[in-house]
Order: structure tokens, then sequence, then C-alpha cells
């Protein structure tokens, strides 16, 4: 039987898009609580991974789908990407009935594209929307008190309190567990072996699935553990071939694409774009990603690197903190539409993480694990705040250091201090 299920923050955005929508696609990586979140809401379910129904269930899909959707709704399809004609004929089936809250649909894979003489699929605008999943979050997996709410600091409120509740040595535990929701329930120093496994499932079997991908697990695997040394780095694919070539694994700049490609298909990869405001100087902005994954622990699993280890490499550890605090702000930004970036100009000045709105509010944040550079982040994100056109981009409705320090606090130069386990959305 299923574990405890642990609420999400996702579980109120599934529940508004189900109202706003004929259907919802659910997207995100293997593992990270899809299935169970979209069955609470879901009324009838179609597995098209079940082992004993799933070969009748894809041959209806290619003579009848339309059979397979029926059901008392909104019914969830599992893993749509394994017959992906039902996404033609959930569109058509969503035009057909009219309203909203039809179907649920999963994906841990972007399908592939159509092969000739295949129907097109069409976009599915205005009738599927979607809604991209990660593993949980600190505040999700109950390690958060969250005492300081992210919603809360668009309101620049004039002081904030809050306590973490995790110390260093538990940071560096839940950036190796991951916010994977089988592992969080299992707890202990099992739930550290989920990581691994995912790591090994994605390379022996989800690529070695993939069309128009290299099947060299080997390689895969060298390409992976450059982007876990790279992790919340500016790192270029040359470098991540330069990585490779030094460990006498070199590679083709396509085949590095076609990895790259695969990864962010599966969602395991998932960088960070840059962000592009309206400066005062004439200081060029890059434009260049920041390497991350979905969930930091993949990084750690990579490395070999256990709790223990980081406590003794701060620095890893600090790229790894780094990691888990983009993945926690990209799950509290998400109801209030917002898209987490980074910024980096010529002169070298950057910020970890920009929290960009929908109705064109943004925030600055940089992460630092210990307290002895707090002084030196409060200091970069004032000069970003001075720096920027505020008549074009607007004024930062916030400035924030996110620590793995114990206290919440507002400094008297304006910028707000806030542990990681302390937010929440």
């Amino acid at each position: 039987m299923p574990g405890e299920y642990l609420p999400r923050i996702c579980d109120t955005l599934l529940a508004d898009a189900l109202g706003d929508s004929g259907a919802v696609l659910v997207e995100g990586p293997k593992w990270c609580g899809k299935t169970r979140l979209c069955e609470q809401a879901a009324k009838s379910c179609l597995y098209l991974h079940d082992p004993d129904k799933g070969p009748e269930y894809l041959e209806l899909a290619e003579i009848r789908p339309s059979r397979l959707l029926e059901g008392p709704t909104p019914r969830l399809i599992d893993e749509w990407q394994d017959a992906p004609m039902l996404w033609n004929a959930v569109r058509f089936t969503v035009d057909r009935r009219g309203g909203t809250g039809h179907f649920i649909l999963t994906g841990s894979t972007v399908p592939r594209d159509e092969r000739p003489g295949e129907a097109k699929r069409h976009s599915g605008t205005g009738r599927i929307s979607r809604m991209r999943m990660l593993p949980m979050s600190l505040h999700e997996s109950r390690e958060s008190s969250g005492d300081v709410s992210l919603s809360d600091l668009f309101d620049a409120p004039d002081e904030i309190e809050g306590t973490s509740k995790l110390d260093v040595e538990g940071l560096a535990f839940a950036a190796c567990r991951g916010g994977w929701p089988e592992a969080v329930v299992v707890g202990g120093r099992r739930s550290l072996r989920r990581a691994a496994n995912y790591l090994e499932t994605l390379v022996e079997e989800d690529l070695q699935r993939m069309e128009g991908v290299p099947k060299n697990p080997g390689r895969a695997r060298a390409v992976i553990r450059s982007l876990a040394r790279n992790v919340s780095t500016l790192a270029s694919n040359r470098t991540i071939l330069d990585d490779m070539a030094a460990a006498e694994d070199g590679m083709s700049d396509k085949t590095l694409a076609d990895y790259l490609n695969a990864l962010r298909r599966l969602f395991v990869v998932q960088d960070q774009p840059a962000w592009s405001p309206r400066l005062r100087s004439r200081a060029s902005v890059r434009s260049s990603a920041k390497r991350q994954f979905a969930d930091p622990s993949i990084a750690a699993a990579t490395l070999g690197a256990e709790p223990e280890r980081l406590l003794d490499d701060l620095n890893t550890f600090g790229f790894l903190f780094e990691s888990m605090a983009v993945r926690d702000l990209r799950a509290y930004a998400a109801p209030l539409g917002g898209e987490v970036l980074h910024y980096r100009d010529e002169t070298g000045l950057e910020c970890d993480a920009i929290i960009q709105l929908k109705d064109g509010r943004w925030a600055a944040v940089e992460v630092k694990l210990g307290g002895r550079r707090i002084d030196e982040a409060a200091a970069h994100l004032l000069a970003l705040s001075a720096k920027i056109n505020s008549e074009l981009s607007g004024h930062p409705s916030f400035l924030l250091v996110l620590t793995g320090t114990n206290y919440a606090y507002r400094r008297p130069d304006g910028v707000y201090v806030c542990p990681l386990s302390a937010l929440r959305p």
C-alpha cells in the first residue's frame, strides 16, 4: 500500500488549473510524486504502466482512443506519453464536452516528435494547461518551520522573525536524500538510497528507452558526473566537453547535445535561465543558464557525496545548498506565477536567484550556507538594486540572503536574512 500522503504545494495549483482548463498536464521527473498528487483530485484513473492491463490499453489507444477516456471526471491518464495518440483524443473530447476539469495527464518524459505518417499532435493551447512539478521542498517535507512566507516578503514587511528547523547536519542530510516523497516518508539512513536508485534507473533504463539518444551508459554517467561537478555554475557546453576530455571520455558537440536534450526531456536537468533587466549602465548582461538538476540529491549521488562528506567539503556543500535553495524557491514562487532566474553581468556582479513575477514585480536572492558571508551578500544585493533602471524594471520588492543559519531578521540596510529551513510559499 502507498505510504502517507504529505500535502503538496501543487495540490492547490492543480485544483485551480482544473477549474480553468478542460485538461491539465502535470510534468516532472519520475518519483517526484505526480501520480499521488493527481490521484487526490481524480475521480477515475487510467495507468498506462499497469503491467497487466498496459499492453491492452496501448492497443486500444491505437484503435479507439476515446474508449480510454470514458469514466468519472476528472479522469487521470498516468504517463500519457506511452500512448501519444491520446493527446489529440483528449483535446478533441474537451472541445466536444466544453467546460473544465475533464482530464489530468501526467508525464515523466517529453514525448518524441511524430514519425512520418503519424497524426500531428496539436498544441493543446486553450484546452490543456501545463503544470511543472518538482521533488518536495523543505516545507513540503515538514523540514521547514515555515515562519517566513515568500509571498509576504513581496509586501516588504518592516520586520520578519523565524527560526531554522534544521541545523547544518540536517541540511546536509536533506541535500543528499533529496525531496523524493518515498524517501521523505521512509526517513533515516535508508532514505539516502533513493537518489542512488534514481540515478541507476535513469542511466540503465530511462535513457536506454529513449529514441534519438546514444545507448552508452558509461558516457551518460560521464555527462551527468560533469554536470554534477558544475552544478549551480555557468559552465558552458565547452567546459563540460573539456571536463570529460580530461577524464579520457571525450565526445563530440552533437553527442553532448543529444544527452543534454534527453536529460531535459526527462526533466532531470532543469537549468536556471538568465535574467535580462534594463540597467542604468552600459554593461552587458550574460545570457548563459546556470546548471541545475531537478533535485540536489542527483548531483550528490553522482559525486558519491554522503552527508558526513559534505560537512568536510563545504565548497561542494555550498553548491548543493544553492541547488536545493533554487528547487525550493521554484516551488514557493509557483503559486505567485513566479519564475526563478539568475543574474550576471560583464563586470562580474551576479545574483544567485531572481524571482520574477508575471505582474512585473521582482526580488533578488543571494544564497550563503554560512553566516560569515552575509555582509558580502547583502552588499552585492544592494549594488545590483542600484544598477537596475527602476523606471523601466521597477524597484525590487525585497532583497534576501537565504542561509543555512538559525534566525530570520531584517538588517538595518533593509536586506532580509532568512534560513532556507524557515521559508514557505
